[in-house]
């Protein structure tokens, strides 16, 4: 089986503008809500028997930040790759085919994630809030084998939901 995980970085501080986009930090929710969405997709992987592999994230700080949160929830090494700053939904793809294993965790930013996860769900889902969480299944031994195919399974958490 493999498994990808989508995750939109925290919610992040617009409060200084001579911060470079790339620099800018999680806020006070951002923080609250990394660890709780890594708490909650560490429930959900444990239950269904998931290990992820690797979790890549885009090198921007509100998106290395968050990865942080659900790397030592996980205990899973968070890999930065400065190809999914701003990435393209194929460019997502492409790098969680990459993983040395069946599941991959991808943190990065919108549009992309939206996109692409609009895509996957057939357009149920059409927007990646801040720290939602949106992971997919597909009955298939590699990565090559799914090429963007519509997936067998999938989920969508947010912050709020329950």
């Amino acid at each position: 089986m493999i498994t990808l995980v989508l995750v939109r970085h925290a919610k992040s501080d617009w409060g200084s503008a001579i911060l470079d986009d790339h620099e800018r930090p999680l806020n006070r929710r951002g923080h609250g809500d990394a660890p709780l969405m890594a708490e909650r997709l560490a429930a959900r992987l444990s239950a269904s028997g998931v290990k992820p592999d690797v979790i890549f994230s885009s090198t921007a700080l509100r998106a290395a930040t968050t990865a942080d949160a659900f790397g030592q929830a996980l205990n899973v090494e968070v890999t930065r790759d400065a190809r999914l700053y701003g990435a393209l939904p194929k460019v997502l793809w492409e790098v969680a085919a990459e993983s040395p294993g069946n599941t991959a965790i991808v943190v990065a930013h919108d549009p992309g994630l939206s996109t692409l996860v609009a895509r996957l769900t057939d357009g149920e889902i059409v927007a990646m809030p801040t720290c939602a969480v949106a992971m997919f299944e597909w009955e298939a031994p590699d990565w090559a084998s799914i090429d963007f195919d519509s997936p067998d399974g999938w989920t969508f958490d947010e912050p709020g939901a329950r």
